[in-house]
């Protein structure tokens, strides 16, 4: 066994690793959906404080709820990896730039870290337990 290869070269570990993944990283996405619900106006509020209409409100919660099913599934993995990495970055810079703020330092660095590891399962893909898997295979009868 090489270490540099320890879960790669090992498909149930493979498998499992990116099952875990993709339970972290929608975890955040669909909690903070709900949230933004239950708090609506406060949000809103706060978006408005980066200078976002609040109309944008429902399409983000969409967005984090339905590609946070997305990802906990593994139901168009890449692509909505990609977008959440993208959302990441994007989040990081419009509501944590303040690096002097001790809080917003941290949260802007765990956007970017979030964005590291959608970019990451955008490179390897969902894995074999994922509704792809099921697509690919039956793309293949």
């Amino acid at each position: 066994m090489n270490i540099l290869t320890l879960i790669s070269k090992q498909p149930t570990l493979n498998n499992v690793a990116a099952l875990l993944a993709r339970i972290g990283l929608s975890a955040i996405f669909l909690l903070t959906g709900l949230t933004k619900i239950e708090y609506f106006d406060a949000t809103a509020q706060y978006m408005a404080t980066a200078g976002l209409p609040a109309f944008l409100l429902p399409a983000v919660i969409a967005f984090e709820l339905i590609g946070g099913l997305f990802i906990l599934l593994g139901f168009i993995t890449q692509l909505t990896a990609l977008a959440f990495a993208g959302f990441s970055l994007a989040s990081a810079l419009m509501f944590h730039f303040q690096l002097d703020d001790q809080t917003q330092f941290l949260m802007f660095y765990k956007n970017i870290a979030m964005a590291g590891g959608f970019l990451a399962l955008a490179s390897l893909g969902a894995g074999k337990i994922s509704i792809d898997q099921l697509i690919l295979k039956r793309s293949k009868h």
